[in-house]
């Protein structure tokens, strides 16, 4: 069974799911750090051009994951999971959809073992 490099936790698809229905369709995209750090970042799917050099990691709730290729490098060995937050002090901090929900995407990582890497 083939390891998946990016899941989400079910909070996090709850928040998801939430943000297809007003928004529709979703892509994700986690830089290597500039206006808001390393967090992922959730934009319409027609709002938002993926750079060339990022690396689809995976889908989340049929969401394209993007990271940039600097950072997959550090990440290749792991695996992402997407959480949320209730943030009700960062409206306006970031140009991530969930941001106006009151609430905030974070990443949590694990290292892959052995036989999971071989998985992937």
């Amino acid at each position: 069974m083939k390891i998946k490099r990016v899941i989400a936790t079910d909070e996090a698809k709850k928040v998801i799911e939430l943000l297809k229905e007003k928004h529709g369709e979703l892509v994700f995209n986690q830089s290597g750090g500039c206006c808001d750090g390393t967090a992922p970042m959730c934009y319409e799917k027609t709002d938002f051009y993926v750079p060339s050099r990022n690396v689809k990691l995976g889908e989340i709730c049929n969401c394209e994951f993007f990271i940039d290729h600097e950072q997959f490098e550090y990440f290749r060995h792991s695996q992402i999971i997407v959480d949320v937050k209730k943030e009700q002090g960062a409206f306006g901090n970031s140009f991530s959809l969930e941001i106006d929900e009151g609430y905030q995407f974070l990443t949590k990582s694990r290292i892959f073992s052995d036989e999971e890497y071989r998985r992937v």
